[in-house]
């Protein structure tokens, strides 16, 4: 019972980066029509502002080392440490949940340029070309961030308050021995926020109606005055920020590496397609079912009777899904069918 419950959590913090990745991508296909290869990169992106903002605080400068006496020795010490001491210490260590003031306009300015400078010229092209075309902008941008930061993964801590394990048996009345890792949590809530943020938006806000109102009948709402163009950049530059605080986020559980987006892309797919292609409340459920049901596969007890299970398991529930209900578990019907 320990390790299943254990795993179900597991499941949870996995299907919650699936969902947000997922989410994005059906924000992006719901109000523009593309389909999207490239927004694997933009969490990746997300990751490495967090790596960014790493380096960034722990600039450093050469000091002399006062516990040598014998000689002159120096070390490096990061400015901040040296301008606010302690508190120099504390910046850097929260480095991860600061890297969001970084990445929120670091996504969001991608994202536009993104849209206005590709994307745009394919939103009535066949949606093989815009496979293609934003499958190619992801490698492309895959071998910049290769080139900048080398292709090892580069550790990136969580905050040392977060470092250690909860007691979420005790939480619930449970065995004692049922701990978690905290940034797990921490990441958890941080998602299902960001999730509810952007339901929200869309459901309560007149910008969020309107875009609504736009993917369902784009004509009728252009015809009625509303520059809905300029209000599905924003969208698509909103999805870019939402993939992107997905991955710096997720930095701390998996270290940042060049081709960290094209290992989540395919997954996210697989989530959306479940979900049903157009369906924000599809790609959210689906994410978090397949990551309940892939982290349930990769238990010990599971492999041992279907060996490799936790490998496939994701695509034989889709197969099973997708052979009862064709558009998937929310899809709409004339959604990626003509």
């Amino acid at each position: 019972m320990d390790a299943l419950i254990l795993q179900m959590m597991n499941g949870l913090d996995k299907g919650a980066a699936y969902a947000l990745i997922a989410l994005g991508l059906t924000l992006i296909f719901g109000t523009l029509g593309v389909v999207n290869f490239a927004h694997g990169a933009l969490f990746m992106m997300g990751a490495f502002c967090a790596v960014v903002m790493q380096k960034i605080l722990t600039l450093s400068v050469k000091v002399k080392d006062e516990s040598i006496t014998f000689f002159d020795a120096y070390k490096e010490v990061p400015y901040l440490e040296t301008w606010y001491g302690e508190t120099g210490s504390i910046i850097i260590d929260w480095a991860v949940p600061l890297s969001i003031l970084l990445t929120i306009p670091v996504m969001m300015l991608v994202g536009y340029i993104m849209e206005r400078g590709l994307i745009q010229y394919f939103y009535k092209r066949p949606h093989a070309e815009q496979i293609l075309v934003t499958f190619g902008l992801a490698i492309v941008i895959q071998e910049l961030i290769k080139s900048m930061f080398g292709a090892n993964p580069i550790p990136t801590p969580a905050p040392e308050m977060f470092s250690g394990t909860a007691p979420i048996g005790s939480w619930f009345g449970l065995s004692e021995n049922i701990v978690y890792p905290w940034w797990r949590i921490i990441y958890l809530i941080f998602s299902l926020t960001i999730i509810g943020m952007c339901f929200a938006f869309l459901r309560f806000t007149t910008f969020g109606m309107v875009v609504r109102a736009g993917m369902n009948d784009r004509e009728t709402v252009g015809l009625l005055g509303i520059n809905i163009e300029k209000r599905f950049t924003i969208v698509f530059a909103l999805a870019a920020v939402v993939a992107g605080l997905a991955g710096a986020m997720y930095t701390p559980i998996l270290s940042p590496d060049y081709h960290m987006g094209m290992d989540f892309l395919v997954l996210s797919f697989v989530v959306v397609v479940v979900g049903g292609m157009g369906s924000l409340p599809g790609a959210v459920a689906a994410g978090f079912l397949l990551g309940i049901l892939q982290s349930a596969a990769s238990m010990t007890e599971v492999k041992e009777i279907i060996p490799g299970i936790d490998q496939i398991i994701i695509y034989l529930v889709a197969v099973v899904i997708l052979l009862a209900r064709p558009r998937g578990l929310f899809g709409l019907k004339g959604v990626m069918e003509d």
